[in-house]
């Protein structure tokens, strides 16, 4: 089946969610969605904002969003997910990676040169919780799950073109499996939430970061480091991270049934492909400003890349070891991760 793209079947879907009463005759479901994504950044401008305005334009009248970025209604980013299973709010996007070993099973998104492109790995990853990982999330209504784009490395004072390069290097990584491909490599991991990398920067905490090209700018990257390590495709993307879109479970099944279909018109493995392909798709923007800054970029060939695989190999081995010790089956996850990944990417 031919298939369409997640914003191309907008009017369609506005079409199936028909709504039985019209929209002046009742207030609007009012939703809080919260954040810790800058309002400035493209994450936030163009998968957050595009989806939340879409939501609104197919519900004609029904659903208006409150919109909170930069964690404005409190709290740190650890917090998020608890804050939509708690109903604090209603809507949160975050990293699950933000509280290590509280969904151990899709950490296999996060392994060493796993991803293909961000539009069929999210496909991948919306599709292996549905099968092999349906209860990760049970305390929240999933909307959407995502990656974002190939990780690249970014070094304030010290370029890096080989593993020897990272030794020593204090690098600010996302998750706990991220922090493990660091060490793995010789640098000296630090895990810290995206908005405290410009301070820690700037102090000297750390040495550089890894993020993917999109988000620099957010972050004043570019500004704050002078080096830039990306991957040739061909070799393999370094990592990538998990992210979830997740919805208060109470505040969804109190819906009325015609805004109930609209947010599910909106939710699943399309939702998740459009927020992976866009943030993807805004990884030139950010590279941009770097190369603007005339700041160095080295770029590991195919078999520059090898040296990287072999050392983070053993990451691999220990995940597997690790799910096995959880009673979970680390080899099938993993196996089904991959062919998950090669499906989509076809």
């Amino acid at each position: 089946m031919k298939r369409r793209s997640f914003l191309a079947a907008g009017a369609a879907a506005a079409g199936s969610a028909a709504l039985t009463a019209p929209a002046h005759a009742q207030a609007p479901v009012v939703l809080k969605f919260h954040t810790f994504m800058a309002p400035q950044s493209n994450v936030w401008l163009t998968m957050h904002k595009a989806w939340m305005d879409k939501v609104e334009k197919e519900a004609n009248g029904r659903i208006k969003f409150e919109r909170y970025p930069a964690m404005q209604l409190g709290g740190t980013p650890v917090q998020l997910y608890d804050q939509a299973k708690d109903g604090v709010v209603d809507i949160v996007w975050t990293l699950p990676g933000n509280t290590p070993g509280r969904f151990p099973r899709i950490e296999v998104f996060e392994l060493p040169f796993m991803m293909s492109n961000a539009e069929a790995t999210s496909r991948a990853y919306w599709e292996y919780v549905q099968t092999v990982a349906k209860d990760e999330f049970k305390d929240v209504h999933l909307l959407a799950l995502q990656v974002h784009g190939p990780g690249v490395i970014h070094t304030k004072d010290k370029p890096i073109r080989s593993v020897a390069d990272l030794k020593g290097q204090k690098l600010r990584g996302p998750t706990r499996l991220v922090t493990k491909l660091l060490a793995s490599l010789g640098a000296t991991p630090v895990g810290m939430p995206l908005p405290q990398i410009p301070d820690s920067l700037s102090k000297g905490v750390i040495d550089g970061c890894v993020i993917p090209w999109e988000v620099v700018p957010s972050v004043k990257v570019e500004e704050l480091t002078k080096f830039h390590t990306e991957f040739d495709p061909r070799g393999g993307a370094l990592y990538t991270t998990t992210f979830v879109m997740a919805m208060n479970k109470a505040k969804y099944d109190s819906l009325p049934p015609d805004v109930k279909k609209v947010i599910d018109a909106n939710s699943g493995i399309e939702a998740s492909a459009f927020l992976g392909k866009t943030q993807q798709g805004n990884d030139p923007a950010g590279r941009k400003t770097a190369v603007d800054r005339k700041n160095t970029i080295y770029t590991m060939t195919p078999e520059e890349t090898k040296a990287f695989r072999a050392a983070a190999d053993q990451v691999d081995d220990d995940w597997v070891k690790d799910m096995n010790g959880k009673g979970f089956n680390g080899k099938m996850l993993l196996d089904t991760a991959k062919q998950l990944i090669a499906k989509h990417t076809k």
